[in-house]
């Protein structure tokens, strides 16, 4: 990064401390947390689109519908999170796997299935051997928010599906008196007033969410975590020209800090947006706010 840095070994602490920090591998360090950043970013709406299904479904007056959405929502949270993480990164690989077998190797006559080996043609590997590095960890981060997206899904079903009943009856019983149809009151009475009731149950959801992004680690993704104990393990001078002793702690530390500066952001941005959707309403929050400005 500068000039200076051409021979670590020569350098006093502060242009080695400068030098050590803006390696090559520190950099990968440093865009590790916009990778869990980008996570966040489309991890929270595909998650909370999954659970407005999840609890229309639940809701339904279809048998089958309701059944479909309530086991969906019953089944991820009655399982540990860790086993869901490792089994749907499997689970959907060998899917999109097996799909592309099917259509690229239709002359394919060995069994798929050997043992507990799963064994496919060349052309259907994703992705393919021959890919370059980026398009493998592209590959494995879009898994991971595929992944994420389906467990925290289910939870924001569960709190959607709870802000739903919470709305009164007397109000949906009200629209209908009006003449509107059961779509109408569902959208215009129902979807607004709903998220009153659903926004504290989906901002711990969010902190979850924000706690649960070392999991990434555990997928095989190279993020903060996994750089944080790459970076601070001891380091000889037969391997790096930046040589030093364990430093995990301080790299932890820094995620420690990193997390921590992400919750009193959320806690700030959610505190607000509460207040917001409660002002005016009939709930504990909209009537707190009528005090204090009376």
């Amino acid at each position: 990064m500068f000039s200076f840095c051409e021979d670590p070994s020569t350098l006093e602490t502060a242009r080695w401390f400068a030098c050590y920090l803006t390696n090559g591998v520190h950099l990968q360090f440093y865009q590790s947390f916009l990778k869990v950043l980008l996570l966040l970013a489309i991890t929270a709406p595909v998650a909370l689109a999954f659970g407005f299904l999840g609890a229309m479904a639940a809701r339904s007056r279809l048998l089958p519908l309701s059944l479909l959405g309530k086991s969906y929502i019953a089944v991820v949270r009655g399982v540990p999170d860790i086993a869901f993480f490792l089994f749907f990164v499997i689970a959907l690989d060998q899917a999109f796997e097996y799909v592309r077998h099917r259509v690229l190797c239709p002359d394919w006559t060995d069994p798929i299935r050997q043992g507990s080996d799963f064994i496919v043609c060349a052309q259907a590997k994703l992705p393919l051997g021959t890919a370059p590095q980026w398009v493998h960890e592209t590959y494995a981060f879009v898994i991971a928010v595929i992944t994420f997206s389906i467990v925290f899904g289910a939870f924001a079903a569960n709190v959607l599906y709870g802000g739903m009943r919470a709305v009164p009856r007397a109000q949906l019983e009200t629209a209908e008196a009006y003449g509107m149809s059961p779509r109408q009151t569902f959208w215009r009475v129902l979807v607004p007033q709903m998220w009153v009731f659903a926004l504290p149950g989906l901002s711990n959801l969010w902190m979850v969410l924000i706690k649960a992004t070392p999991l990434l680690f555990l997928l095989g993704i190279q993020d903060i975590v996994y750089w944080a104990r790459e970076l601070g393990g001891t380091k000889t001078p037969n391997f790096t020209a930046y040589p030093h002793g364990d430093w995990r702690m301080w790299y932890f530390l820094a995620l420690l800090i990193f997390y921590l500066a992400m919750t009193k952001v959320s806690e700030t941005l959610l505190e607000r947006l509460m207040k917001r959707l409660t002002h005016g309403q009939a709930t504990t929050g909209g009537e707190a706010q009528r005090r204090a400005a009376a």
